[in-house]
């Protein structure tokens, strides 16, 4: 039942963020979230196809290459039927998330909606009184939970880059001598922060689509060559333990979570699509794919490294292969084009805001200082 006609005019208006945050009425909600969709997947992405590979690709980044040490923390069998366990958990909590937007949109009669909107139009027509009130809360802390959530990607990346080239730069010339490109963790983070803040001034990452499709084939093949080689022996499986102690298994669960990254990418899919009811079935597809790949990934790693597995297994791959070297330089380029595609969401969040309380001549120079002070704190958010 859709209620009394006149009870839906106030929420059916574009609501105007200046009563958010004081100033010039430059970004409303409406805008705001369109544009967050058009950067993210342009209107050419129509077809069912498509939206399972963006779905294939929101999922599969640095996160599974650290599987294999989840796997480590839980154990040969647990680990990986937790892994099963938490990704049904997932997109049971995707296809929620999809149909609570979908039901709001057709009953508020409104243009698609964003993460902080689905939640706020949720709480505001709650049958409680305490969840309407807090509406407003209720959009500041979901913004708040996907800046924090992205940035904390963004940083992870950081890491990766870092320790990868750091490991293709320091190959030992002998049993005696060292490469002299051998240097400190930080400098190698310190040599990639320019690069990614040119990288972070992009502001529309429809202009990235060339990057975008070369990061997704240097990753594939990444992948692919990481299990032609993973699958070469697997060793004495007598040697690991079924189940890891109970006080391993928090480690587990941070590196599997961390793994199941794609969520940002469901309603943004889903707003997208030509015919939206087909969603469900592309998102099944998508992420029953995702779930094999991570299973089969970490069982595997872990069976072929043991407990010498480390954070990344690329940086199990020994250094004697041309290949193994190719592997760390290409999935790095890939992640090093997807940090501005994890920066964006953040940027998007905190930038608009700063913005509305300038004048217009001031808003350009603001939003490339505020883009390159927050990828220069991400760097310094990282643990070394």
């Amino acid at each position: 039942d859709e209620g009394p006609k006149n009870s839906q005019t106030p929420v059916t208006q574009v609501i105007d963020c200046s009563l958010l945050f004081p100033g010039k009425r430059y970004w409303s909600a409406k805008s705001r979230t369109k544009r967050l969709l058009n950067s993210f997947y342009p209107q050419t992405i129509r077809l069912f196809t498509h939206a399972l590979i963006h779905l294939l690709k929101g999922n599969i980044g640095t996160g599974l290459l650290g599987l294999p040490l989840a796997v480590r923390n839980a154990g040969i069998v647990v680990g990986p039927l937790c892994l099963v366990l938490m990704g049904v958990v997932c997109v049971h909590c995707m296809h929620i998330l999809v149909h609570c937007s979908h039901h709001l949109c057709e009953r508020l009669k409104r243009p698609p909606m964003g993460y902080s909107d689905t939640v706020a139009f949720s709480m505001e027509h709650s049958s409680y009184q305490c969840f309407r009130k807090s509406a407003r809360f209720g959009r500041h802390l979901v913004n708040f939970f996907l800046v924090l959530t992205q940035l904390g990607f963004c940083s992870a990346y950081f890491v990766f880059l870092a320790e990868n080239i750091k490991q293709v730069g320091s190959i030992p010339t002998n049993q005696i001598q060292t490469s002299p490109w051998a240097l400190d963790l930080r400098l190698y983070m310190l040599f990639f922060l320019p690069f990614l803040i040119l990288l972070v001034f992009m502001k529309d990452l429809k202009n990235m689509a060339v990057l975008s499709l070369l990061a997704n084939v240097c990753m594939a093949v990444s992948v692919i060559i990481i299990f032609q080689y993973i699958t070469t022996d697997f060793g004495d499986l007598q040697r690991l333990p079924l189940t890891s102690p109970s006080g391993k298994f928090p480690f587990f669960f941070g590196t599997a979570i961390f793994a199941f990254e794609g969520i940002g990418v469901v309603l943004p899919l889903e707003n997208q699509m030509k015919e939206p009811k087909r969603f469900p079935t592309a998102l099944n597809i998508g992420m029953g794919i995702t779930i094999v790949l991570y299973v089969v990934l970490a069982t595997l790693g872990y069976l072929h490294f043991g407990d010498d597995v480390k954070g990344s297994i690329t940086l199990n791959l020994p250094h004697n292969a041309w290949t193994n070297q190719m592997v760390k330089i290409l999935y790095s380029f890939g992640v090093f084009v997807s940090f501005a595609i994890q920066f964006f969401v953040p940027a998007e969040i905190m930038i608009p805001p700063v913005q509305a309380r300038l004048r217009e001549s001031w808003r350009a120079p603001c939003e490339m200082i505020l883009r390159g002070l927050l990828a220069w704190l991400n760097r310094w958010s990282c643990p070394w």
